[in-house]
């Protein structure tokens, strides 16, 4: 393999495990800012070693290691300094322990939670009451959603340095405050509950639409927030938007396998052979989004996204699709979660349900959105409904533009395709 190549490996090996690694060793140090720290050097350890030994058979498992044993390093040179902490000398030992096949699992063995999930169980400790709600949410995808600064940055519609201080502040006040590493009670939980969803949510959307890449999807990030989703809806089964989220992962990830062709490219929805949905998903997402509404109450945002998803489930044909119905979840997800991006998705649905002109004069409303900036989906869905109202010129404008506000590869072809289709058309009409 050349250097190169194994470069690439190490990235793919990293973007798939660092949110593991940084939860395992954050349940050793109980330090959240250390524990990235410590994964970070087994990074570095990796990108010495591996040019010249060879990527290791089992890759996660070596940056465990490595970052475990730095962990221990650091616990024996604590120790040194802190002879008097009880604790710790009680870890170090339990560290030394050759019985012992898993030190971790020795050291927590005292401090056993429900939750028995490293991941979800980081979480909930990152999404500290101290912080405020974005700098919990930006700090948690960071270090567990395996999310860059620049894709946390367009999930929040904000700049990547306004990001990068977010999370800097978030690590630094839970260090200062000497925030144990620990789960709340269960009757705690419920401040922190609307960030972890949130968390959950947003490494689904990522994984389900790449902010960046050579793929339009990445799929792990669906698997691994739709498990931690269900995990949830169990630890919370009387919270109808722990349901709720986990009706809409459900229902969407059904789509995965048909939202793409053989050689990769984006299939857009209306375009999908729904043959290729997967009904397991769906039925699943179907049975969630029912337990969500048996705990009573007004649906909330994610239980309304769920049930936006579960119009498009259940129509057989996108000709047989509700799309007032559509439009009504939408006005009422508008007024629970406020939102430039929802109102966007509402412009779609009236333009589907009203017409396009009805949907292009809402999207140019939202054209002064300072959030919508450099959102490439504005231009993108102002292209659609030009296309579909005739003015292909301006669509083929739009499309273009959007294709230069993208990062990822796959969506890049596809507006450039669109906007080579617009100008076939105008020449065809020449």
């Amino acid at each position: 393999m050349t250097q190169a190549a194994t470069h690439r490996a190490i990235e793919a090996v990293w973007r798939m495990e660092a949110a593991s690694v940084i939860a395992g060793v954050a349940r050793l140090v109980r330090d959240v800012g250390l524990a990235e720290e410590l994964a970070q050097d087994a990074l570095v350890a990796a990108m010495e070693r591996w040019p010249d030994s060879g990527v290791p058979d089992n890759p996660g498992a070596w940056l465990m290691t490595t970052a475990k044993n730095r962990a221990r390093d650091r616990l024996r040179l604590d120790a040194l300094h802190t002879r008097k902490h009880e604790q710790i000398g009680h870890e170090l030992e339990a560290l030394q322990a050759d019985v012992e096949p898993d030190f971790v699992d020795a050291l927590d063995a005292a401090r056993q939670d429900d939750i028995g999930d490293d991941m979800l169980r980081l979480m909930f400790t990152a999404c500290h009451p101290l912080l405020s709600t974005e700098a919990r949410v930006a700090l948690t995808l960071r270090l567990l959603g395996g999310l860059s600064t620049a894709e946390i940055a367009r999930a929040f519609l904000a700049s990547e340095s306004t990001i990068a201080q977010r999370i800097v502040r978030a690590k630094r006040s839970l260090s200062a405050a000497q925030v144990p590493f620990e789960v709340p009670a269960a009757a705690d939980r419920a401040p922190r509950l609307a960030s972890v969803l949130e968390v959950i949510y947003l490494i689904f959307n990522e994984g389900y639409s790449a902010t960046s890449g050579d793929d339009w999807m990445r799929p792990g990030l669906c698997d691994e927030a739709l498990r931690l989703g269900r995990i949830l809806a169990e630890l919370a089964p009387d919270e109808p938007e722990a349901h709720g989220l986990a009706a809409l992962m459900e229902l969407q990830a059904s789509r995965l396998h048909a939202r793409t062709d053989v050689q990769g490219r984006p299939v857009l929805l209306m375009d999908q052979n729904r043959n290729r949905w997967d009904p397991l998903l769906i039925q699943r997402g179907l049975a969630a989004l029912a337990r969500a509404a048996a705990l009573g109450g007004p649906h909330g945002p994610y239980a309304l996204q769920a049930e936006l998803a579960a119009c498009h489930a259940r129509a057989r044909t996108p000709e047989e699709t509700d799309w007032r119905r559509i439009v009504a979840l939408y006005d009422a997800l508008a007024q629970a979660m406020p939102s430039p991006v929802v109102e966007l998705n509402r412009a779609v649905a009236i333009g589907m349900a009203f017409g396009p002109q009805a949907g292009l004069d809402l999207a140019d409303a939202l054209a002064a959105d300072p959030a919508l900036a450099n959102y490439h989906w504005l231009p993108s869905v102002r292209a659609d409904l030009l296309a579909r109202l005739g003015r292909k010129a301006e669509a083929r404008a739009e499309f273009e533009r959007a294709a230069g506000m993208t990062r990822n590869v796959r969506e890049r072809e596809l507006l450039l395709a669109r906007a080579r289709e617009m100008a076939g058309d105008e020449a065809g009409a020449s």
